[in-house]
């Protein structure tokens, strides 16, 4: 049992809660990008006792902007797909997604935590990169779960986070100690929202070399590498090749 399991009280049982725990309403907040699992948390979400769904996002942008951060999406005519925000959230807990189609949950992450320092954040996503980990814990994230955790692990996660504990996923607290361990530099991690490939991709583009070029050096195919390049565009929410290689050459990527 690890120290974040110690630190996570027992959810359910006969053992009778004090009173002022069994008026307390932990207020949250989901951020995903993917509709049926955004949905599908916040009902679990809303079917247990002491915990209210307050908002919801489904983009960085939205996220912002239900959470105060921003005064608008970002993104003029673009459809809502979630309930619009009359005002901003005041949440206990923020579940957050990695990767948000137009931008990163750990730069929200960063600018939330820095604005809010009461807000737990607690990561959620398919990542089990530790690199990906070491980038949200210094962002500011309170825990990290990834997206096959069963719903009892999401209940005693939310629950843990929001009495102040910190707490990792079995799977990626075994990744984070071996990062640990072995010695690798937990500096930041440029766009961490990308996988390693996608960012070893990036570094090759800002290093000026072409798909093909790419390919080569990377043994992939044609259609592989074009297929990264598109994800990478996505994932930082810019719209050509050229406005990515800015990106990366600012992030300090290109000198392959």
């Amino acid at each position: 049992m690890t120290a974040a399991d110690d630190a996570v009280r027992a959810v359910g049982g006969n053992a009778a809660l004090p009173a002022a725990e069994e008026t307390r309403t932990v207020d949250v907040v989901v951020v995903d990008d993917h509709p049926l699992y955004r949905l599908g948390l916040v009902a679990l979400l809303g079917s247990l006792d002491g915990v209210r769904v307050v908002g919801q996002a489904a983009s960085a942008a939205q996220a912002r902007a239900v959470l105060g951060l921003d005064s608008s999406d970002g993104r003029p005519g673009a459809p809502s797909t979630v309930p619009p925000a009359t005002s901003a959230a005041q949440p206990d807990v923020v579940l957050m997604d990695v990767d948000l189609g137009d931008g990163s949950g750990v730069d929200v992450t960063r600018d939330l935590v820095r604005a809010r320092p009461g807000v737990r954040v607690l990561v959620v996503t398919m990542h089990e990169d530790a690199d990906v980990v070491v980038a949200a814990v210094r962002a500011g994230a309170r825990g990290y779960l990834v997206k096959s955790a069963s719903p009892a692990e999401v209940e005693r996660a939310v629950r843990s986070v929001a009495d102040g504990a910190m707490i990792l996923a079995p799977a990626v607290a075994e990744r984070a100690m071996a990062y640990v361990v072995g010695g690798r530099s937990a500096a930041r991690v440029p766009f961490p929202q990308l996988t390693d490939r996608e960012r070893e991709v990036l570094d090759l583009v800002a290093a000026g070399l072409d798909n093909t070029s790419i390919s080569r050096r990377l043994v992939l195919s044609p259609k592989t590498v074009r297929n990264h390049v598109t994800n990478v565009l996505t994932k930082l929410a810019v719209r050509d090749r050229a406005a990515a290689i800015v990106r990366a050459r600012e992030e300090g990527l290109g000198g392959a």
